[in-house]
């Protein structure tokens, strides 16, 4: 994670201090940090959905995933997921052709994930690799079948029940 990225303890979100020794359940630990990303369901006109792969030397590499990416401190997460979808892949997405779908809540060892899934299917300009990440369009019924981080899993019944398998 950079400097400046959205990481938040538990305590910061909620705006109560927190002492873990006294947590009614001993299940909760208050000052997990909380990723907040944004993904993006890019859909063709085939009904196909774009898929990235995270290159070597990142976590989690080879993995296949929906583009997308980090919020910045003060972001909200539209214009971080145009910016993402403009740095990643050099396409141009309005704000008003973004519709939430879903979102992924996943326990990481080191952090918790929140990672609202957001379709699109209007966009300028051509889907390319900017950073090295190999790109492929996969039908939703075929996205199971790739490799993906564990926090992506559970958002694939929800691109087939919007797509078709």
């Amino acid at each position: 994670m950079h400097e400046g990225d959205a990481v938040y303890d538990i305590v910061s979100v909620t705006g109560k201090e927190t002492d873990p020794s006294t947590s009614s359940s001993p299940d909760i630990d208050t000052r997990v940090k909380l990723l907040l990303v944004v993904a993006c369901a890019l859909i063709d006109s085939d009904n196909r959905v774009l898929v990235a792969q995270r290159p070597e030397g990142k976590a989690l590499a080879g993995l296949w995933e929906f583009p997308g990416g980090k919020l910045e401190a003060g972001e909200r997460p539209e214009p971080a997921l145009i910016r993402e979808l403009s740095e990643e892949l050099g396409i141009t997405v309005k704000e008003a052709c973004l519709a939430p779908l879903t979102f992924a809540s996943y326990a990481y060892p080191d952090f918790h994930l929140l990672m609202p899934l957001y379709i699109c299917r209007r966009w300028e300009g051509t889907a390319i690799s900017r950073e090295g990440q190999a790109l492929k369009w996969v039908r939703a019924g075929k996205l199971s079948q790739l490799a993906m981080p564990p926090a992506d899993e559970p958002l694939i019944p929800h691109l087939i029940d919007l797509l078709g398998a």
